[in-house]
């Protein structure tokens, strides 16, 4: 097997190029290492969400609260750390492993971006992972390793909560709310779907063939979108209209990975709320388990809401 470039001895196998013609195989082989640090290749985010007017991704509405256009949201380009993240932990990534982010700055679509990552030492090992425009305009940063998140960009960072009395469209929900318990299955349709179209940056031959577990395995845009989706239905209607977005996302297999066309029970509950000038927010902890009880994945998620978008602060 040809080892990447600037890697000629690492003789490890590298088990998810599973298939000649993967897209996998074309990436993992573009990856980088130099001064201790993996390089993937520069790639373009899709703003696959451009179409939903009303929203943080739509260039009008974007535009009109001060963004440069419609955002790429922050989970599309959580899954192009996976081909350098696979390189720097092996396929026990998808077991055990974690990306933990913190959002800087927002881009637009097909916005070049490029990661990069710290060669774990010992392996499994958090280390520190970011993203940059090609400008070199941060994106976003955090952590990735294996096993104990304890030590983890989100798990360690100040959440700077405040008393919901301060709040406007949160005041009634604090630490503790349940954002409820749901029976979700995300089925591998739209995950293939996605791959057709070219908007998964970094797609690899797992997401859409064969696997040791069985079937497709979730990106990170989709595990997002399983612990996502279904708790934050709870959050709407305190939200009422104003416009959301990621602020931070932290993913970490338990006992994963998360397989596609399998149901899972998915739970959250809020960790704290806070506000900033310009925005309302919301920490939450999720997780999903499978049939027999086991925690398969967790997420902690930041989701701030725009004041200048909720009647709650018209006239401010």
């Amino acid at each position: 097997m040809q080892a990447a470039a600037g890697t000629s001895d690492d003789k490890r196998r590298v088990p998810w190029k599973n298939d000649r013609d993967s897209p996998g195989r074309r990436v993992v082989n573009e990856i980088q290492l130099a001064d201790g640090v993996f390089t993937g290749p520069v790639r373009g985010g899709r703003n696959w969400s451009s179409d939903e007017a009303g929203s943080i991704h739509d260039d009008a509405t974007a535009s009109k609260l001060g963004f440069r256009g419609g955002t790429v949201a922050g989970s599309i380009h959580m899954d192009q750390f996976v081909p350098v993240l696979l390189h720097a932990y092996g396929d026990e990534w998808f077991r055990s492993g974690s990306l933990s982010l913190y959002f800087a700055n927002a881009t637009t679509d097909a916005e070049r971006v490029q990661v990069s990552c710290e060669q774990p030492r010992p392996p499994g090992a958090q280390v520190k992972t970011w993203m940059n425009r090609d400008d070199r305009t941060l994106v976003m940063a955090g952590t990735a390793g294996l096993g104990d998140i304890s030590a983890s960009e989100l798990c360690t960072r100040d959440l700077r909560a405040c008393d919901p009395a301060d709040l406007r469209m949160f005041r009634e929900i604090g630490p503790g709310f349940s954002l409820g318990v749901h029976d979700v299955e995300l089925g591998s349709a739209k995950q293939r779907g996605r791959i057709a179209e070219d908007l998964i940056s970094g797609a690899i031959g797992w997401y859409s063939g064969a696997t040791p577990w069985g079937g497709p395995v979730a990106s990170p845009s989709t595990l997002v979108e399983l612990l996502w989706a279904a708790p934050t239905t709870t959050l709407r209607p305190f939200a009422g209209p104003s416009v959301g977005l990621f602020g931070a996302i932290e993913v970490a297999h338990v006992h994963g990975p998360i397989v596609l066309d399998r149901p899972y029970r998915v739970s959250g509950e809020i960790v704290a709320v806070g506000q900033s000038p310009k925005t309302e927010y919301v920490w939450f902890d999720s997780a999903a388990q499978d049939g027999d009880g086991r925690t398969v994945a967790t997420m902690r998620m930041l989701l701030r809401f725009m004041k200048a978008s909720s009647p709650l602060y018209a006239g401010d």
